[in-house]
Order: structure tokens, then sequence, then C-alpha cells
């Protein structure tokens, strides 16, 4: 049974926790910051620190980080021993150091914008939330001294889906400015939520760039003993300072495990799970690079290389009224003319097949149109090229002047014709524009081994797992 005895009325030690969990762990003698043992009404045990409870939350649980690293809930009333076998208050601030200077090593400018890989867990609201800076990072990952030297810059602190227009123009001038005062790489912390759209609008308004520019994340925060948070910001740090590829880039974990990364050109890439820390996948093509430890193992040779002769251009311009347009059977012509009527000014249409939508929304696109609203088709299928002069729907789109883009991603689309509309508004010279590729976001052919799926060990694909998974 608890012991009842050891009362507790330090209000600090049962900081966030109210009700009935209050009550209990001041009858039980211990509060936030207890290292306990506890022991259930099935018998099982569990050991760790008890931490505050999240204020959004009930009061009829504790929390307790235990040693594995992991967070368990367990209820009060299963609650048959509490033993306080120690007292440490946690501190989760991690302090920045100033990083070595090593006169023989490139230089590396680290952005910070937040996003998972700069993040800690706030025991207020039990979110993880984004509050570490760049330098705080170095004392996270010493090893980046080995690689490079660093220098650190916050540019803002969000959480990636809190991306738009305001923060892409900034970080794309600061890149740009960093590359300019001499930066022989370019690393970017940023969510993995949205990161696929940071990377192609970056590849629009960051161009001919000498250096390498690797955006990074992690799908796991860094408080957790699977995060890979770590391994990915030192991948990307190598391939900033070393690698040969001066493009806008993404860099993650390439299999589940931690055999190597993968970098994927900014305009191709996608988030495909939503927890995999494998999750960035290369569409259309190949991914550009293995990234190990010691080397470099290039998949992709069609690539800009690195050449600090090389002037960088800065284009970052950028009109938000753009949508995408997710078309499913049955939508209504209303939406539309609701688009036009909120003053949109570009719409990306996600087709089906090789770039379909119902003959019922053919009036309102056709009043859209004339409106000077762009329209273009992509495929929701994300594989594989628009096809619209095949069935007879196709060709009618075309007629209508809805513009097909080939093999461009949805999310690429969008932002490369916010970033066009941000030049123009004469459909004739969009459509130039949204049509002439820059960096690969429309390519002639797929490579006949870039689409594989594993679909669960089909036949066709287990001589691949074989031979390269890990």
């Amino acid at each position: 049974m608890c012991d009842h005895s050891k009362k507790t009325e330090n209000k600090d030690k049962l900081k966030g926790y109210k009700g009935l969990a209050r009550e209990r762990l001041a009858e039980w003698g211990v509060g936030v910051w207890s290292d306990v043992r506890l022991v259930n009404d099935a018998g099982s045990v569990f050991e760790g620190v008890i931490l505050p409870r999240s204020e959004t939350y009930d009061d009829l649980h504790i929390v307790i980080k235990q040693k594995t690293g992991y967070n368990v809930g367990i209820h009060v009333d299963r609650v048959k021993e509490v033993e306080e076998l120690g007292y440490k208050e946690a501190h989760y601030h991690m302090p920045e150091k100033e990083f070595p200077v090593d006169p023989d090593l490139p230089n590396v400018t680290l952005l910070g914008t937040g996003g998972t890989i700069a993040s800690r867990l706030d025991y207020r609201t039990g979110a993880v939330i984004p509050a570490f800076s760049p330098g705080e990072l170095y004392s996270a990952v010493p090893e980046l001294a080995d690689i490079c030297n660093l220098k650190t810059r916050m540019i803002f602190g969000v959480f990636s889906e809190n991306m738009a227009m305001e923060q892409y123009i900034e970080l794309a001038q600061a890149i740009v400015e960093e590359i300019e005062a001499g930066a022989d790489g370019i690393v970017i912390g940023h969510g993995t939520d949205t990161m696929g759209h940071t990377a192609a609008i970056l590849s629009f308004m960051v161009q001919d760039s000498p250096v390498p520019i690797v955006i990074v994340g992690s799908q796991r925060s860094s408080d957790r003993p699977s995060s890979d948070a770590a391994l990915n910001l030192i991948h990307a740090v190598r391939s900033a300072a070393y690698g040969d590829i001066a493009e806008v880039q993404i860099c993650m974990f390439g299999p589940t495990s931690d055999s190597f990364a993968l970098l994927h050109r900014g305009t191709r890439c996608r988030k495909m799970h939503s927890s995999y820390r494998s999750t960035f996948r290369t569409l259309g093509d190949v991914p550009l690079c293995m990234v190990h430890h010691e080397r470099f193992d290039h998949i992709n040779k069609d690539y800009l290389p690195r050449d600090m002769n090389r002037k960088v251009k800065l284009d970052a311009v950028y009109d938000d009224r753009t949508t995408i347009l997710y078309y499913y059977p049955g939508m209504k012509p209303d939406l539309v003319d609701a688009l036009v009527e909120k003053g949109y000014r570009g719409i990306v249409i996600a087709g089906t097949g090789l770039g379909h939508v119902n003959r019922a929304l053919f009036p309102a696109l056709e009043r859209a149109i004339e409106a000077g609203v762009h329209i273009v088709m992509t495929v929701q299928t994300l594989w594989g090229y628009t096809q619209m002069f095949v069935y007879d729907t196709g060709r009618d789109l075309l007629n209508l002047g809805v513009v097909q883009l080939d093999n461009m991603l949805p999310e690429t689309a969008l932002m490369k014709l916010s970033w066009v509309l941000g030049h123009t508004d004469d459909h004739a010279e969009v459509m130039r524009m949204m049509r002439t590729p820059i960096n690969h976001e429309i390519t002639d052919r797929e490579p006949h081994n870039g689409y594989i799926v594993l679909q669960g060990g089909l036949p066709d694909t287990e001589e691949y797992v074989k031979k390269y998974w890990k």
C-alpha cells in the first residue's frame, strides 16, 4: 500500500497538477521531479521522474519519464505503491556555446527557422515547441565542431505550418546574405511538415548558388530516444561543408535505420509518411545523393556543382493569392467561383488520371480564365505526367485555357505559380515561365528505377529490398 505518512504541502512540487492527481501526489509525499518507483494494480513496475502535467489535460493521471526516455501516463486509481528514490529538478534549457574555430575547416551557416530539429518539450502544455536556438543545437551535437566552423543565426522560430510569404522572402534574403558573406555552405533547420514547400520556393527565389543549401529537420523531437535530430543535422552540415551539389536540397534519413541519409532535390521532394524517420521521398526522379559518415555516393549525376566563382541570384518575390484545388468526384463549380470572387489569381488543379476534372466544373473554369485567373493542371497521382490530349475531357480543358504542367508536383506548382505571379500577371508570360524548367521541376522522363513502392513485399520489390535494405 502507499505510504500516506509523508504527505507534502510543497506547492512547487505539485505544480501543474490539479484535482485528484494533485491530492494523491500530496498523500504519497512525492511531486514533480521526484524520481519514483511506482507499482500499479497489475503488478507492473514503473521507474522514472514525475513530470509536470500539461494544463490542458485531465486531473486523473500522473506522467512519468521512464529511464528509457519515453513518457507514460498512469491513472491515479491504479497506483498501489509509490517509493521516492530521489529528487532532482530538471532544467530543460540548453545553454548556447561559442562554436570553436578551426581555420582549416569550411565555414557553414546554420539558419534557424523552428521545427522539431530545434525544439524542446514544453511541460506547461505538453507540446513540442520551437525553442532551441541554433547555438543550443551545437551544445547538443558537439560533433559538428569536427566538421566545420559553424555560424548560427536564428531567422525566426515557427512551426513549419506557419511558414508563408513573409518567411519565405526573409529566409531567401538571409541565405543570399550569408553566401555573399563567404559561407561555404548553408544549412536551414526547418519543420518537416512543409519542408517540401520551402525547398521548392527557395529553388526559385535563390538561383545559381555557388554552394550547397541544405534543409534539414527531424521527425522525432530531441527528448526522445529515437530522435533523428542529431544525425540528420550532422549529415546536413557535412553535406553543406563538403558536398558538391550547389542546389536547394533536403537532407533526411534514407531508410528507417541510421545507415545513411538522402539528399533530395528541392523541387522533386515530398513528405510521404506522418511519423517514419525516412519520410521524404524523391518523386518523378531519383535522389541526388546518399550521405554516409565519411563519403558521398551520388545517385543523380545531373546537378549544379559547387563553384565559388558563381554569383548567387536573389529573386525573392511571391504572390500568395494562389491555391491548390484537389479534385474529387462530385466537386461543385461554386468552389471555383468562390476563389475568383475572393480575388485569387492562380489555381493549381491536382487532377485525376492524366489531368481530369468533371464537366460540371467547365463553365466555372471558363469564367475564371476569362476573369484573368491563371489555371494549371497537375496530377494527384504524384508519379507520371499530365497527358490532357489523350481523352476528350483533357482536350476540352486545354481548349478552355487550362495549361498542363507535365510531371511537376502539385506543391511545387503552387510555389512556382506564386513566385511567377510575383513577377507578372500577363497570362502568356505566366504560362511561359510556368512551363520553362528552372531546377528540374519538370523532367523529360521519369527514371526506370525511380518508382519503387514496397507494398508489403511484392516480388518485383523483394530483390531490391534484399540488396539494399538494412
